[in-house]
């Protein structure tokens, strides 16, 4: 009994959808490459020249994707913490904590305000975040982290803190009783004695461009690499032949 043979031009539409999705997902890492890489760029002036901003400037619909060193006073409002789990630092897991600002000016919208990140105990126990008594506070505005493919589920504990895997300001409002939250988080200065162990890295937690380079090139030679092997079969078949 003879064994059926899949028709060449079946085999090549095969290929080529097959080469078309590798290109496709090599395209989307060099976007997100390009994504990051602007984003670096654009956060490193802003560091170098850390010009001030008012605080209100978290909640500019104009401004929700850039960054901005901002400053000013206020108070943080007695509502629970927000702790935003799965961040890992040095190795380690654990999770960054944050807790809502109200700007001093008159109608100014409440922001998170990030206070560094704590470790986890094997028994995930959640680490205690006291209200600041600070009013003055400065750091870099910029959008919350990516929530990527996740579902930004909100978890009260008995004590009211809210754990979360990935930060959606709207919802958080909801949950705090809040009418509404800035867009945009401040993360602290680390040269302020506030909060706790913090940099302004901004990629923590996800890959850098680099690697978003190097898993593009993989999928363009993978593209390739199934293009050259339809063609070596279709020339030993037609030789077979």
């Amino acid at each position: 009994m003879s064994r059926r043979r899949l028709p060449l031009w079946a085999g090549w539409l095969l290929a080529l959808a097959v080469a078309c999705a590798c290109a496709a997902l090599g395209l989307w890492q060099l976007q997100r490459m390009h994504a990051k890489q602007a984003l670096l760029e654009a956060s490193a002036q802003v560091l170098d020249e850390r010009r001030a901003q008012p605080l209100e400037w978290a909640a500019d619909p104009s401004r929700t994707r850039a960054y901005d060193w901002a400053a000013g006073e206020g108070r943080f409002l007695p509502l629970p913490a927000v702790l935003l789990d799965n961040q890992n630092r040095d190795g380690r897991a654990g999770v960054r904590a944050y807790r809502v600002f109200q700007p001093s000016a008159a109608g100014a919208t409440p922001l998170l305000l990030e206070l560094g990140w704590l470790p986890l105990p094997g028994d995930r126990r959640l680490p205690d975040v006291p209200v600041p008594d600070a009013t003055q506070v400065s750091g870099l505005l910029l959008p919350p982290p990516s929530s990527g493919l996740v579902t930004p589920a909100i978890a009260a504990q008995a004590d009211g803190t809210l754990l979360v895997v990935a930060l959606e300001p709207q919802s958080l409002a909801t949950a705090l009783n809040l009418s509404t939250l800035a867009p945009r988080v401040l993360r602290l200065d680390p040269a302020l004695s506030l909060g706790y162990a913090r940099d302004l890295e901004l990629l923590p937690n996800t890959l850098p461009p680099e690697r978003h380079l190097g898993y593009a090139v993989q999928w363009f030679a993978l593209a390739a690499a199934v293009l050259v092997i339809a063609l070596l079969l279709t020339v030993r078949e037609r030789r077979r032949r």
